[in-house]
């Protein structure tokens, strides 16, 4: 029998999914699968909360395709391996997956598609992470925007009510097997303690008025947009209108997506070049007393505990801890960005590099290099009561906690200085 094939990547949920309302259209069997990437699994620990959450949700669909009297077909292999197998299993007269714009999957996706056509298989690509892709929102001439502000107005003039479409998907065109969902510890997957919370719409209507205090619960949505769990559409039909700032956070997160995708040197280089000429002192005792939280600032330490039990770090104390790395200690940005790219659960790569080189001045519309956040005064403006960092640095008043790894005004200088040969 003939059959489509829809490829769940990083849109993990059978509601409003472009790909697969479109692949259930087709008029074929749909055979849904998922594929383990070993050449990502091998980067990532045993017991990685991101991988353990992914497993969680695909047992979800694969219940949900069980009532269906179907399944999802999980593959733990490299892409190319996997589409070898499923090529000599079935008969595949189309595949269907939704787009992913980071330089790995471009060239991963690049090689399935070719091994695809090659033996007569029709590939059929949407655009679903995002409402606007790498190459809706340009400027007048053709070339990327590099400027949020600007790249902002653009969107917001483009974007349109029917851009919301909910993508429905009749689940009963799914393709009949009995197959059973692989056990985690057949896929070399081992529990986590650290959990994905649950998101919620509600606490976006008080996001302007609460965004920069970490004391407020916030809606946990980011590691559900990162994973696809919800749809971007869903969250902008849920939240419209009630809050026009966290829409802006979204158009920030397709605007860095669209950096990464025409500037994807940026992963690892400036994308001002100039700030190659910065000499990081990049001390590795320094580092690592970052990492653990035991900077002697509260503020910054914890941050870095709420990332390390939790995954998770306030928006707001992201920025305090990187301008600390890059700034006060001088650290090259790309040891914080890797830092976060292990632990944090809505890690993505786009947003992460975006935001680091943001922090650390180097990147595209990035804060200026002699902006630098005092810790201290940060705390003071945005912790008052010490309610959140007394909760991660409860020995913050005693005689136990660290001095100041760093004199922030010394710091301060010292990093002026530093930054200063960019100018000449």
């Amino acid at each position: 029998m003939k059959v489509s094939v829809f490829w769940f990547r990083r849109d993990l949920r059978t509601e409003d999914n472009v790909a697969l309302s479109k692949a259930l259209e087709s008029g074929l069997p749909i055979l849904p699968i998922f594929i383990f990437d070993e050449n990502i699994l091998e980067e990532l620990p045993k017991d990685d909360p991101r991988v353990n959450f992914i497993y969680n949700q695909l047992e979800q669909i694969h219940q949900t395709f069980q009532s269906y009297n179907s399944g999802l077909k999980v593959l733990k292999s490299s892409p190319e391996q996997a589409w070898n197998e499923l090529a000599d299993e079935f008969d595949i007269a189309q595949v269907f997956f939704n787009k992913d714009y980071e330089p790995y999957a471009i060239k991963r996706d690049m090689a399935i598609i070719e091994f695809l056509e090659n033996k007569g298989i029709q590939v059929k690509s949407f655009k679903d992470q995002v409402i606007f892709e790498e190459n809706d929102i340009l400027k007048d001439d053709g070339k990327p925007y590099t400027i949020y502000t600007p790249y902002k107005n653009k969107w917001l003039q483009k974007f349109r009510p029917s851009d919301l479409k909910n993508h429905e998907a009749q689940l009963y065109h799914l393709y009949p097997q009995n197959i059973s969902l692989p056990e985690r510890s057949e896929l070399g997957i081992v529990l986590s303690p650290i959990k994905v919370r649950p998101f919620s719409f509600k606490k976006l209507e008080s996001y302007a008025d609460t965004r920069n205090f970490p004391i407020h619960s916030t809606s946990d949505l980011a590691p559900h947009l990162r994973f696809g769990t919800v749809s971007i559409r869903q969250v902008i039909r849920s939240t419209k209108g009630k809050s026009e700032t966290y829409l802006s956070e979204l158009i920030w997160r397709e605007f860095f997506m669209q950096i990464l995708y025409h500037f994807p040197k940026s992963v690892n280089n400036n994308f001002k070049s100039q700030y190659d000429r910065v000499q990081w002192r990049n001390d590795e005792a320094d580092y690592e007393r970052w990492c653990n939280g035991q900077t002697g600032y509260p503020l910054v330490d914890a941050g870095m505990r709420e990332l390390n039990e939790t995954g998770y770090m306030h928006n707001r104390v992201r920025m305090v801890v990187a301008s600390f790395l890059c700034k006060d200690l001088l650290i090259d940005w790309r040891w914080g960005e890797a830092y976060f790219a292990r632990k944090l659960l809505d890690f993505e790569l786009s947003s992460n590099v975006g935001n680091w080189q943001w922090a650390a001045g180097t990147g595209c519309d990035a804060a200026p290099y002699f902006r630098i956040f005092n810790p201290t005064e940060q705390l003071k403006k945005f912790d008052r009561e010490y309610t959140y960092t007394l909760k991660w640095v409860p020995e913050m008043n005693e005689l136990t906690y660290p001095t100041p790894i760093v004199e922030h005004k010394m710091a301060r200088e010292r990093c002026l200085k530093a930054y200063s040969v960019v100018k000449g």
